[in-house]
């Protein structure tokens, strides 16, 4: 579904309501506001919604780049919403997980926070980005709940080995294997960058899509031109993976 950012109001669907847990994942890796990070007012109009329908526990979960904690980015980003436990991936447990299609991509097994299994409800909420010619929107924001140093070449940046396997194929597998329950684009502003993350152009959009991840990141895609191509690959897999 595609709303207008002035006008969107988050209406959680009816599996909320029956959680205990709920997980929301921004794209928070940089002391930068947004559009370089999930906005804090599209998280509390989340968080208020979610608080509207149910008492469950509310989960924000993300990584820094490097080793270095998450915590003082999102003092930075302004993430401090009340009855809300703010986590970091590399502080984690992770147990090992297995992907479910009979011929991936590129990983068949993925280490991953055990905080994401035992939720009841997933939420990725990603800024709308183009990052060297390639759109990152929901699904491509999940890659920063692998912890950093299991895909690390030697001393080289976090999730440099996924990205030399082809990111478009781990972002496939990833979809499947942590089978996230909504996307939320948060495109009031597409953020255009090279190789640094934090430098840019800006161009007003004034959008939000939302719904399940793949879904939200193809409306998006198509809607704006954007080149996604994660999403051709999950495309044909769901035809072999719903057989």
């Amino acid at each position: 579904m595609i709303f207008e950012a002035s006008e969107f109001v988050f209406r959680p669907p009816p599996p909320v309501s029956r959680a205990r847990r709920v997980l929301i994942k921004p794209s928070a890796g940089y002391p930068a506001r947004y559009p370089v990070t999930t906005s804090r007012d599209i998280l509390s109009v989340i968080i208020d919604g979610i608080r509207r329908v149910s008492d469950a526990d509310i989960l924000i979960l993300e990584s820094a780049p490097g080793i270095e904690p998450i915590y003082p980015i999102y003092q930075a980003l302004g993430y401090n919403f009340p009855r809300v436990l703010m986590l970091d991936v590399n502080s984690c447990i992770c147990v090992e997980v297995d992907n479910p299609l009979l011929k991936p991509f590129a990983i068949p097994t993925f280490w991953v926070p055990n905080v994401i299994l035992s939720s009841d409800y997933l939420i990725s909420v990603a800024p709308m980005k183009v990052i060297n010619g390639h759109s990152s929107l929901s699904i491509m924001n999940l890659l920063s709940l692998l912890p950093g140093d299991k895909y690390r070449n030697g001393t080289n940046g976090n999730w440099d080995a996924l990205y030399g396997l082809g990111i478009d194929k781990v972002m496939a597998d990833l979809y499947f294997t942590l089978p996230f329950d909504m996307g939320v684009i948060e495109a009031r502003q597409k953020f255009t960058v090279g190789d640094e993350p934090t430098q840019g152009e800006i161009e007003e959009c004034g959008k939000v899509f939302v719904g399940e991840p793949y879904e939200a990141d193809r409306e998006a895609s198509e809607a704006l031109g954007l080149k996604t191509d994660y999403l051709d690959l999950i495309e044909a897999a769901r035809v072999e993976f719903e057989r």
